[in-house]
């Protein structure tokens, strides 16, 4: 029992100057003059509405950005679907060429052609970067 006067007896010397504890802090007590309370009070109201438009503008900004990137999003999806279609045309097209065993040697033939193309210019490079520097 004693524990339990002591403990109120702390409490009472701590809070002595308070009436009491609200959820949102600390209640000032009575005599202090009520200007003071309503110009703090002022202040508070100031910067939270401060802070409220704030956010507001910055709510506004975010809405506008996820607004352009759904707009680009969209887009991007319309053009991969494009893609997709010539792709699939160009597919379909090799197929048909490489159905008959003539178009399939005219085939590798113009693979060769393009393979020693390339070759004959790397080479003809690789000896120029060491004849010249």
């Amino acid at each position: 029992m004693s524990y339990r006067r002591d403990h109120r007896a702390h409490r009472a010397a701590l809070f002595d100057n308070y009436d009491s504890i609200e959820e949102g802090g600390i209640r000032a007590s009575s005599s202090y003059p009520r200007d003071l309370d309503e110009r703090d009070n002022d202040k508070a109201v100031d910067s939270l509405q401060d802070r409220v438009s704030f956010l507001k503008k910055l709510t506004g900004d975010i809405h506008e950005e996820v607004e352009n990137h759904s707009r680009v999003l969209d887009r991007m999806g319309n053009e991969m679907d494009s893609s997709r279609g010539i792709m699939s045309g160009t597919m379909d097209r090799f197929k048909m060429v490489f159905e008959k065993k003539s178009n399939r040697k005219m085939c590798k033939l113009v693979g060769y052609f393009v393979l020693s193309f390339f070759l004959i210019y790397y080479i003809l490079r690789f000896l120029m970067y060491f004849m010249y520097g």
